[in-house]
């Protein structure tokens, strides 16, 4: 977090937690009540950061407009789209990764791995690099940036309170449900995003937190912004003999979705195999956009797109089919062109644009053939929004209750529930991952109730890896190979070249096959070692992908590479890492467990898990573990490190550093001694 005080944003957030928890140490108020107060924080600082960006947006509108004046219509628009594509690149690329895309995946990812921790910095980049996407013309909307504004303020308020993982998952979500309620004017369907899509469950513990949150920003976002629905719509009927439409609408609702979601990572896909950076990526994605957006008239395609639908519903959709088609087309192009490349923003808006193009079209094909039954074609449009959306993102009673809250329009609620279901029904089946979930598994993350579903997807290759293995030239003689493999005892090496690139992996049993020839003193490493394509783990990916392609194999070892540079090694990972690592991901869970669900997993009454906290005066700072051992009680263990949020495997080299957090496993009784061991532990070694 130091890191990031020298900006104003992340100063403001520290100053604040930092007040806050003087407040409560020296009050001590019940905990239900501290809840309540740092989620009602949450609510108006979330608030505000969407009343600011939003702003932001205008006033970068407003600029766009004039480039325009002075370069000329399209000349403007290249102009404009270009730079902000070239500055939103560089900024990700530079200082937050996280700000890429569209962000809702990003705060699930930290929730299931990190304990809902998020980098403060996160927040200003994400408004500033969003802000320039979408204002500039991107196709993209607003809700995942200030989702994902709203969860690093919840989570860095939660880390500089010092709150369990627990509390911090709560007050992400609390963050995400007060960005919805403050974007869209829709509290109830805030707190419904939250439980459903973020966190994944419904329970008391989480609801009372996220609707304070979620009502806060909401009152923020009236008072500064605008308290009316987001679409004024007519009101329009519903007959029970529109049913088989509305039938036919779900379906189509799905397929678009599921299209929508295939198309988005392909292109992100190609994008991210271009050898370009990231910031010339940005830039092409924004004029690839625009030149899309040129084939429809009045660029209707540019950014999210919500006003036009407005005025379209107002309307009773009067479009034609030839343009409606084009449209949906078009937008869907656009914001895999703007979000595929590495540009910022939210994929709500654009879902919702879609969904009311198919609703028109079936409304507008209805409404011709039976003209008293299907009477107007807009709404179709509103219940498409909802189906869309929820075939994209798996949320059927967020996409019901948003839409209901944006259109206020109550008459079409059992056409509204039925499509939407329906859609994310047929989507489930279609393609399983929701536009959310799909990012996360190709990173190898599982998710079931927003929660990582395989333990050994806690834990990354990099925490567990050995470093500094043992590098063998491809030049080096037979005989000295034999010598290394009986000192060392292991049964593989990664084999470099003179410039230290991987270029194969040499094993025991290479060596065997041919130790006994009577040639074998004149061979060299690269004339027995595996050479060519091999396999390799990157160190940031799960170990859950390394235990399935150890055993596709049968080998013991891989050598671990960084994905900027997949020739260099920097670690090799063994069974018996993974093995070890396997002990700290159940702890992790553990940890991640409410305290009322982690009693029973307890495997002995005597026995107990403690976390210690290693400060800038601890005396055994800076020292290794193997130092301080000998001071430890006899039946103890230290299970892991967290150091800033990420949990280590503990060694014996492990050198503990200040903010560390050890987690120990020790019996009750020598819960005293163990503290006073931490505390006095130099002078004890002195």
């Amino acid at each position: 977090m130091a890191n990031g005080r020298h900006r104003p944003t992340t100063d403001l957030i520290w100053h604040i937690g930092q007040k806050l928890r003087q407040y409560i140490d020296r009050v001590q108020p019940p905990d239900s009540l501290t809840m309540v107060l740092v989620a009602l924080i949450v609510g108006a600082g979330t608030g505000l950061g969407a009343v600011i960006f939003i702003w932001l947006l205008r006033w970068i509108n407003t600029a766009t407009a004039q480039l325009q004046t002075w370069l000329g219509d399209i000349g403007g628009l290249v102009v404009a789209m270009g730079i902000a594509g070239l500055i939103v690149g560089f900024v990700v690329d530079r200082w937050a990764r996280e700000a890429k895309g569209h962000g809702v995946p990003e705060v699930m990812e930290a929730l299931a791995l990190r304990g809902g921790r998020i980098r403060p910095r996160v927040a200003s980049l994400k408004v500033l690099a969003s802000s320039l996407t979408i204002g500039t013309g991107g196709s993209a909307g607003r809700e995942g940036p200030i989702v994902q504004v709203g969860s690093a303020l919840g989570s860095t308020l939660g880390q500089l309170l010092h709150f369990s993982d627990e509390r911090i998952r709560t007050l992400v979500a609390c963050g995400s449900a007060a960005g919805i309620a403050a974007t869209f004017n829709a509290p109830i369907a805030g707190a419904l995003f939250a439980l459903e899509v973020i966190l994944g469950k419904f329970t008391v513990r989480y609801f009372g937190a996220v609707v304070i949150s979620s009502v806060a920003a909401s009152v923020i976002g009236r008072a500064y912004l605008s308290d009316r629905p987001a679409f004024t719509v007519p009101a329009y009927p519903f007959q029970f003999e529109e049913l088989p439409l509305y039938l036919v609408l779900g379906i189509l609702s799905a397929v678009v979705a599921v299209v929508f979601i295939r198309l988005l990572y392909f292109m992100e896909g190609r994008f991210d195999e271009w050898r370009l950076p990231l910031a010339l990526k940005a830039s092409l994605g924004m004029l690839l956009t625009l030149g899309v957006a040129l084939l429809v008239p009045e660029r209707e395609v540019l950014g999210p797109g919500l006003e036009f639908i407005g005025e379209a519903i107002a309307e009773d959709f009067t479009l034609s089919l030839g343009l409606m088609g084009g449209l949906l087309i078009t937008k869907m192009l656009a914001t895999c062109f703007t979000l595929g490349s590495g540009n910022s923003g939210g994929v709500f808006a654009p879902s919702l644009f879609m969904g009311a193009i198919v609703g028109g079209m079936v409304g507008t094909v209805a409404h011709a053939i039976w003209p008293t039954v299907a009477v107007n074609p807009g709404a179709y449009a509103i219940v498409g929004m909802a189906a869309v959306f929820s075939g994209a993102a798996r949320a059927p009673i967020t996409a019901v209750l948003i839409v209901f809250e944006m259109s206020n329009d109550y008459k079409l609620i059992l056409p509204l529930m039925f499509a939407t279901v329906l859609s994310t029904l047929l989507a489930e089946y279609m393609f399983r991952d929701s536009i959310y979930t799909l990012k996360l598994r190709l990173k190898g993350i599982s998710l079931q109730r927003g929660r990582d579903l395989d333990l050994m997807q806690s834990l990354q290759v990099k925490e567990a890896m050995t470093l500094d293995p043992y590098l063998v030239p491809e030049s080096m003689p037979l005989p000295q190979l034999g010598e290394l493999l009986q000192r060392t005892h292991h049964h593989s090496f990664p084999v470099v070249d003179d410039a230290l690139n991987l270029v194969g992996m040499v094993s025991l049993r290479d060596y065997e096959r041919v130790a006994n020839q009577e040639s074998s003193a004149a061979l060299r490493v690269r004339d027995i070692a595996t050479l060519g394509r091999l396999l390799t783990a990157y160190e940031d990916e799960p170990l859950s992908e390394v235990v399935q392609r150890l055993a596709v194999r049968g080998i013991n070892k891989l050598p671990v590479v960084t994905r900027a540079e997949p020739k260099r090694v920097v670690g090799a990972i063994r069974r018996a890492d993974i093995v070890k690592a396997y002990n700290v991901a159940l702890a992790r869970r553990r940890e991640n467990e409410p305290d009322v669900e982690r009693l029973p997993t307890l495997p002995n009454p005597q026995m107990c898990f403690l976390d210690i906290a290693i400060t800038k005066e601890s005396r055994v700072a800076n020292k290794t573990l193997a130092a301080i051992a000998p001071n430890l009680p006899y039946e103890c263990v230290v299970v892991s490190v967290r150091r800033q949020g990420v949990l280590l495997v503990p060694h014996g080299d492990t050198v503990l550093r200040p903010d560390d957090v050890l987690n120990v496993f020790v019996r009750r009784a020598d819960e005293e001694q163990l503290r006073t061991c931490f505390q006095a532990a130099k002078e004890q070694l002195a």
